[in-house]
């Protein structure tokens, strides 16, 4: 069974910085995708980062290009997303999610619907 737990959200203030994780299980890690998205209230969700273990491609939303870095530890299965600099804009449920091979791009950003897994989230907020 594949598995995608999140961790590591909370409260920050505006200027901080907070690392989230991303526990993979279930599935070959290598020959997967790993991407990190988020959805505020009211908001559709969208595509943060995107990372492809079989190429090393990385993609980042223009919004959180440097600020936010995602990497990988693949003896532990697990992806991060280092955030820094953080905006109050960025409060967001953050989802990581799964796909076989390639990140789904287009422009540049990587696409929700183009994921297979997805962990249940975890809540950033950052207060102004």
């Amino acid at each position: 069974e594949v598995q995608l737990v999140e961790s590591g959200g909370g409260l920050v203030q505006a200027g901080g910085s907070l690392r989230l994780s991303c526990a993979a299980s279930g599935f070959t890690f290598d020959d997967y995708a790993i991407g990190w998205f988020r959805q505020a209230p009211g908001r559709e969700r969208e595509g943060v980062s995107c990372f492809s273990s079989s190429d090393g491609t990385t993609y980042y939303a223009g919004s959180v290009q440097g600020r936010f870095t995602i990497s990988s530890d693949n003896a532990k299965n697990t992806v991060y997303l280092q955030m820094n600099s953080l905006k109050p804009e960025d409060t967001a449920v953050y989802y990581c999610a799964a796909v076989r091979f390639l990140c789904p791009v287009v422009r540049g950003t990587s696409q929700p619907e183009g994921m297979d897994y997805w962990g249940k989230g975890t809540l950033v907020t950052v207060s102004s």
